[in-house]
């Protein structure tokens, strides 16, 4: 990919979507990162244009996607931030236009389709990259450092949860029980646990699911399991869930020297809801000592067993950080829509498996 050298004149960022993902995540990181502005937005929801309004009163609003390509000259890079089944038209016509794109995860409902998106990219000599924050979460932060370590010996086990506790479904697309809006939690919580189960320990040849749809009136899978075996012989747990009543560890590491036991999620989705931005006076991205997690062997970390493992500070800001590097140096962006296919692969055969009741060959 060829780099723009930028000297001192920032980029320019279009966004398309400010639902909860433009506005939550997108935005305020783009405009916290050094070499970004928020050129753009586009939403034609009347409270969402009012809210981007407030909140960046320098931004463009635009109604409609055609509106914003039609200066794509007049921008260095486009955030496709709107439900998942726009990503991929989207994200074509940014690049077909000569934008380099971010695309919010899942890149695409089919590895197929990502793949696809990549070979354009590569074709046009554009940045894809797709948005996995979870990459910068403190605990996956901090048990990356404990493997490069060795801390915990021959990992044998790898066990991931992100569970909420939401009896009554919200509705929106995110629930919709239509294939096309590719909703449900497989897609969404799951693209993040198997993304981190893949980067760390590679890549998976067998796939086991279980998926359920739960709660009265949901339409979709609610609570979803997904077992990986991966080629290195580690074995991935991994529980997505909206019906759970008591939350399990975030991580359970079991290796053959020690193991890795973390509760609690990554403090800074609920910092950016409450409107805290990265670089204000308290430490982005830290949390108390008290949710730090334990490693041992042999004790309950519930009962003190095991030393305390000081939580690395989550680091959402580097992504964009790293898109900026990539825009300006040239260079391979963080995530590759080469990497979000192999996920995607895994989820179309957890998809499967849940549905015929097999374990699928990868």
């Amino acid at each position: 990919m060829t780099g723009r050298k930028t000297g001192e004149t920032p980029l320019r960022v279009g966004l398309f979507g400010y639902g909860l993902a433009g506005s939550v995540f997108h935005a305020p990181l783009i405009a916290a990162t050094e070499g970004l502005v928020l050129d753009t937005v586009v939403t034609s929801n009347p409270e969402r244009r009012e809210q981007a309004r407030a909140e960046f009163p320098d931004v463009r609003l635009v109604a409609g996607p055609d509106d914003l390509l039609a200066r794509a000259g007049e921008l260095d890079l486009v955030v496709v931030a709107s439900p998942n089944k726009t990503h991929v038209p989207l994200a074509t016509a940014a690049l077909k236009a000569g934008l380099p794109v971010v695309v919010d995860k899942p890149v695409a409902g089919t590895a197929a389709e990502a793949r696809a998106l990549a070979a354009l990219a590569d074709e046009r000599g554009l940045l894809l990259s797709v948005f996995q924050n979870r990459r910068w979460d403190n605990d996956f932060l901090t048990l990356r450092k404990l493997l490069d370590e060795g801390a915990l010996g021959e990992v044998r086990r790898f066990e991931s949860r992100f569970e909420r506790w939401r009896p009554l479904p919200k509705g929106g697309w995110r629930e919709s029980g239509d294939p096309a809006e590719i909703g449900g939690l497989l897609y969404d919580l799951g693209s993040h646990v198997v993304d981190q189960a893949l980067v760390l320990f590679g890549p998976a040849v067998l796939v086991y699911a279980e998926a359920d749809v739960r709660r009265p009136g949901a339409e979709t899978d609610d609570d979803t399991f997904i077992a990986l075996t991966h080629a290195n012989g580690v074995r991935s747990h991994l529980y997505v869930s909206a019906t759970t009543a008591q939350l399990g560890p975030r991580f359970r590491v079991l290796g053959s020297r020690a193991g890795y036991v973390k509760y609690g999620l990554d403090p800074q989705e609920a910092a950016l809801r409450e409107g805290l931005r990265p670089g204000g006076p308290a430490g982005w991205g830290t949390e108390p000592e008290e949710l730090w997690g334990r490693v041992g062997a042999g004790e309950s970390p519930l009962t003190g067993g095991g030393r305390p493992e000081r939580t690395l500070p989550g680091d959402y800001p580097a992504y964009y950080a790293a898109v900026t590097k990539a825009l300006i140096d040239g260079g391979p962006g963080p995530v590759t829509a080469v990497e979000a296919a192999a996920a995607l692969d895994v989820l179309e055969a957890a998809r499967r498996s849940a549905r015929d009741k097999v374990a699928v060959t990868l």
